[in-house]
């Protein structure tokens, strides 16, 4: 059994869903390429943004993610008490415990084994995110 673990910091991103797999593949890869069949646990250390795996192809689909997220949590700052960081501030912890914070990939032939259309997402629920921090490990058994 094989285990590595990197951090991985990713550039401060706007409210949004942006697909980020070529980043977090960008630091991995050379571990990655040393598995055969395992399981890659990726985990964001924040609580106002999330992860999701969801179709990578086309951007409708995140920003529709976006007006649904929208409707669903409003920023109303009159619902919530915890607003000390602006309006996006409550509603952001929000959306992150409905998505949540960790995604997990099976690992096959030392590649992610996503499906066609399907990419990682950082889900930043802040107006503007700062830096985020990814913890990426990988546990599978070698070629």
């Amino acid at each position: 059994m094989m285990v590595f673990q990197h951090e991985v910091q990713l550039k401060p991103r706007n409210r949004g869903f942006h697909v980020i797999t070529d980043e977090i593949l960008g630091k991995i890869t050379a571990d990655l390429t040393s598995i055969s069949k395992g399981l890659c646990h990726v985990f964001i250390q924040h609580t106002s943004a999330g992860l999701s795996i969801n179709e990578n192809y086309d951007p409708d689909v995140r920003h529709d993610f976006e007006t649904h997220f929208n409707r669903m949590v409003p920023e109303d700052t009159t619902l919530y008490r915890h607003t000390l960081e602006g309006a996006d501030d409550m509603t952001s912890h929000i959306k992150s415990s409905i998505v949540g914070h960790q995604v997990t990939i099976p690992i096959t032939n030392g590649r992610l084994n996503l499906g066609t259309w399907q990419g990682i997402y950082l889900c930043e629920y802040r107006n503007v995110g700062g830096p985020r921090r990814i913890v990426v490990t990988i546990t599978g058994v070698g070629f």
